[in-house]
Parts: C-alpha cells; structure tokens; sequence
C-alpha cells in the first residue's frame, strides 16, 4: 500500500466547498472582465477614427465618454438615428456587447456601420469604455 497522507476531515469540506463555490463561475456565460489597455488600442485605431473619449466631442460619431451606464440616443449635441433614439438601451457590458458584434443587426437603421468581430477584442474595448468618465 502507498504511503498517503490523511486530509483533516474539516479540510476537505473546506476543499469540496471551495470547488463547488468555482464551479458556477466557470460554467456563468456572463461575460470575462477585458484588458482596459488593450481596448484602448482597439479604440484608437478602430474606433476613434469616428468617436472621441473627450466629453462633449462628438464627431462622425457621438462622444462615447460616459456611455457605460447611459441610456441610447442620449449624448448631448449629437444627431442620432432615429432607430438608436427609440431603442431605450442602456448600456452596460452585455448591451455594449451585442451592439458592437453587429450594430446594425442589434439595431436596425442604426448610422454604425463597424462592428468589432472578435469577442476579445470587444470585451476589451468595453473594459476601456468603462473608464471613460465624463
């Protein structure tokens, strides 16, 4: 017979709850946190081409300063379709999400043309949007 180690009976309970409380993390299709630096890149190559992290810079695009946690249609001074007005989003990481995978699809008559395929990618340009303070 192997020589075994005997695990103290409170330590594995310990051990099993532990695992036990991981699993509904790894089995959750709630979306990872993403890298705010990297998405910083990926707005400014992709993103900034239309839209400014400065408040109250609209361009081709709306300011997207302060999106995360504002309602759809709403940033001041600038010319929404009247698609993204009526859609009563507010944005947070699982909307941001569905609406840069394919903006026109998530609303139809939106203006945005691009949409960010990749699902790391996005996740990383939403971790920077949440940094955007207005």
């Amino acid at each position: 017979m192997r020589n075994r180690k005997l695990i103290p009976m409170s330590m594995r309970a310990a051990l099993m709850l532990g695992a036990i409380a991981v699993l509904p993390l790894a089995a959750s299709p709630a979306l990872a946190a993403g890298d705010a630096a990297a998405g910083k890149e990926i707005f400014t190559t992709t993103c900034g081409v239309c839209h400014s992290a400065q408040p109250g810079v609209n361009m081709v695009g709306p300011s997207l300063a302060g999106i995360v946690g504002s309602k759809s249609g709403a940033v001041p001074n600038y010319s929404f379709s009247p698609a993204l007005k009526a859609a009563d989003i507010t944005w947070d990481e699982q909307t941001l999400d569905k609406f840069l995978a394919n903006p026109m699809a998530d609303v139809r008559g939106t203006k945005m043309p691009i949409s960010v395929a990749n699902p790391e990618e996005r996740q990383n340009v939403i971790a920077y949007l949440e940094t955007l303070k207005p």
